[in-house]
Parts: C-alpha cells; structure tokens; sequence
C-alpha cells in the first residue's frame, strides 16, 4: 500500500472519529437536557408547587412545641416565655430549610444539588446501617435493581435473537405460528405474570421462594448466599421473560426474515456460501440496527415497570425504595430515587444509541452527511 493510500485510510478513520464524536456530543447534551426537565419535573410535583412548605411548616411547629413541653427545664417558664422559645426553635429551622425564601428559588438550587448527586437527608427513612443520608440509602438498593433487570434483559436479548435467527429458517412451522400466537401475551406487563408464577411456583409447588433477596438469616457461606440470591431471583426472572420474550422473538423473525429474501442474501447463496457464515455476515449484521433500538424500548418499558415488579416479589431494589418513599412522603428520596432512574434510563438510551451509530454507518451524525 502506498504512503498516499495510508495517508487517505488514516484521514478517512480520523473524519469518521470526529462524526462519532459530534454525535456522541449531541447526544449527550440531548439526554443531559431531557434528564433537567425530568428531575425538575418531579421536584415540583413531589413538592405540590411549593405547597408541601406548608405541611412541612405546621410539622415543625408541632415538632418544636412537643419538644419544649417535653423539657422540664421550660415547665417553669411563663407561657408568653414559651411561645417566645417555640417561635424562636421554629425560625431557626425555617432558616435551615430555607423556608422563608421563594419555592422557585429554592427549586433550581435543589435541581442543582440532585444533578450532582448531592441529594441531601431523608425525612423518615433510613438505611439498613442507619444513615440518613438519600445517596446511601440509594447505594444500598441501586445494586439489587441492576442485578435483576440486568440479568433479565440479557437473558431476554440472547434467547431472542437465536430463537428468532431459527425460527427465520422454519418460515410457517408449527413452532412459528405458535409464536405468533404467542406474540400478544406480552402486552401484559412482568408484574402481572409474577403473581401467578408466585402462586404456582411458591405455594401450590413450593419450587422457589414468593420473595425477597435471600434467605432469612442469611447465609454465611459466599457459595450459599450467592445460591439463595439465584433461587429468590428465579421468579422475577422468568416474569420479564416471559412478558417480553414472545414478541421479541416475533420482531426480530420478522427482520431476519426480510433480510433472508434480500438480492445479496440469493447471491451468496447462489455462490455456495455456508448457511452459518451467511446468517452471520448477511442476515444478522444489518437487521442489528432495527433489533437494537427494539431492545431500547424495550429496556425503557422494564425500568418504568421496576415499581411494580419489586413490590410484588418484595425485591429491596430502588423501585421498591422509591413506593415506601411515596408512602412516608419523603420527599428528598423520592427526588432521588427519580434521579437515578434518569440516569439510568440516560445511561441506557446513550449506550444503545452509540452501539446503533457503530452499528450502522448510514446513520448521519453531522450536519446531514454520512
């Protein structure tokens, strides 16, 4: 190869770097944007548009007031005294909350502080160690959450696209009309299959645990802890399987499918390729574009399901986190665990958006042109 032609590669591989890199610059400010409006969102509507202050005002008047009487010290005071320390306890908290300053104001300083991660104090709950800290209280549910879901989609990504890959060379089998008809029983969401899998599998055949993480007490033994994890995971598991993996089966057929038929595909075979090498070079790289933003969506539907799901199966994940928030009203873990499920979700769409743009080199990613 000449220095001209070398010198050509290399200039072509840096213009296509530099696409990529005002792509993924794009793309990131477009989530980064959409994260703001998301969490600012939740912290009106967590806050009632300022209304909570209220609440949250008579709370600590009657919280400042239960103190004082309670003190023996203050028993003796004149009642005008009294009323006077009370005032005095509740301007200082007000101060401390900051209160006495505009809900707008103090709105953006909390969007500030919930980008950051800097989430603050819980109002009522705490973590199993006992910090009152949101950030630990999260870190302490965020991996049971991962653990699940991320086992799940993987499993549903895998099985799926060989399932559908075979089921494209058995076009009309009695195994593909019967996922067909399958197909339309994932429009019930994992949630709702897990509650019959929990009464056969758990009670009527007691197979698997109905819920929680892992045994109580749990075990000592890193091998037997990490075996009841795997048994009490089984269940939930298999509920987002079954929820999703019909009609991914079924997408993903229908694309490898129309790639089958393809002019080039008919070359290949003509040329006497093996049918392995053709399914892997000429059917399933280009139908991996369309069967990975499939699999956004539905990575997107399984997050927004996490409340549900971990309540049923009693899973101590952030969806489970964020339910017992709503019930305490506290407020701060609420705007948390909303927060990391932003980011979650911006972590997802970015990764899988940057896998679409090295996946397929037809997608423009600068000022029009490929």
């Amino acid at each position: 190869m000449t220095d001209g032609a070398v010198n050509a590669a290399r200039r072509g591989w840096l213009r296509d770097l530099r696409r990529l890199a005002v792509f993924t610059g794009k793309r990131l400010l477009a989530l980064l944007v959409t994260v703001l409006i998301g969490v600012y969102l939740t912290i009106v509507i967590a806050n009632m548009g300022g209304q909570v202050d209220d609440l949250r005002l008579a709370q600590i008047e009657t919280t400042a007031a239960e103190a004082v009487r309670a003190d023996p010290a203050f028993h003796d005071l004149p009642s005008a005294e009294r009323t006077e320390l009370v005032e005095q306890q509740v301007a200082l908290e007000v101060e401390r909350l900051r209160l006495d300053e505009p809900f707008i104001w103090r709105s953006f300083d909390y969007l500030y502080q919930a980008m950051i991660l800097d989430l603050g104090r819980a109002e009522e709950m705490h973590s199993d160690a006992g910090s009152r800290q949101v950030f630990n209280i999260i870190a302490e549910r965020l991996p049971a959450t991962l653990l699940l879901f991320g086992t799940a989609n993987l499993l549903v990504f895998f099985v799926a696209v060989f399932a559908a890959l075979g089921l494209s060379r058995r076009y009309g089998s009695a195994l593909d009309q019967s996922v067909i008809g399958l197909a339309p029983s994932s429009a019930a969401p994992g949630w709702f299959y897990g509650i019959f899998l929990i009464l056969l599998l758990a009670f009527i055949w007691p197979l698997f645990p109905a819920g929680g993480m892992v045994s109580v007490p749990p075990p000592e033994d890193g091998w037997a802890y990490a075996s009841s994890v795997l048994r009490h995971m089984a269940l939930p598991v298999l509920a987002m399987f079954i929820s999703q993996i019909f009609i991914s089966i079924y997408s993903w057929r229908t694309f490898f499918l129309i790639h089958s038929s393809e002019d080039y595909v008919e070359m290949a075979r003509a040329k006497g390729l093996p049918d392995r090498l053709i399914e892997q070079r000429y059917i399933l790289r280009p139908t991996l574009s369309p069967i990975v933003t499939s699999f956004l969506l539905m990575l997107i539907g399984l997050w927004s399901g996490a409340i549900i799901l971990e309540q049923v199966f009693n899973w101590p994940g952030l969806g489970t986190l964020l339910f017992e928030a709503i019930g305490h009203r506290d407020t701060p873990v609420i705007i948390g665990s909303v927060v990391i499920f932003a980011y979650l979700l911006a972590i997802t769409v970015f990764v899988l958006d940057f896998l679409y743009a090295i996946l397929d080199p037809r997608v423009r990613i600068e000022g029009g042109r490929s």
